[in-house]
């Protein structure tokens, strides 16, 4: 099943509030960011190159398969919802990301809560990519 990778992309707007409170890191080689069933340390956001997003079963059988493309947050979902990421998602060698801790994400969302729906925003389009992308199958 394949994700649309616009479900992860964030209003500029957002992308910057977050550059602001974040860390850089670079991926020389291949880099896992978090693994599906870690619990949430923070997000990532892609500023350049590519991120493989999947899901696997219990069983360890692939469900889910996508990339995604600059400008897009990795890792909301388990951070707002403070459950496990549901996701493992590897940045391709070459990519640059920043990274935004839990308690940064926090403080921004208390400071600015209009930037709250923006980030709701990224939820619902995650949700209607799974969704359609479960109707596809």
């Amino acid at each position: 099943m394949k994700l649309d990778p616009s479900a992860f992309q964030a209003d500029p707007e957002l992308i910057q509030a977050l550059e602001k409170r974040s860390t850089p890191i670079q991926c020389g080689d291949e880099r896992v960011l978090f693994r599906q069933g870690d619990v949430p340390s923070g997000l990532f956001i892609l500023s350049q190159g590519e991120a493989t997003l999947t899901m696997k079963s219990a069983a360890g059988k692939p469900i889910i398969s996508t990339q995604a493309a600059p400008g897009s947050v990795l890792g909301l979902p388990g951070l707002v919802g403070n459950e496990p990421y549901t996701l493992t998602a590897v940045a391709r060698g070459g990519a640059q990301l920043r990274f935004v801790s839990r308690d940064d994400f926090a403080a921004l969302m208390q400071s600015d809560p209009f930037l709250s729906l923006k980030v709701l925003q990224v939820l619902a389009a995650e949700v209607r990519s799974a969704r359609r992308a479960i109707l596809q199958r």
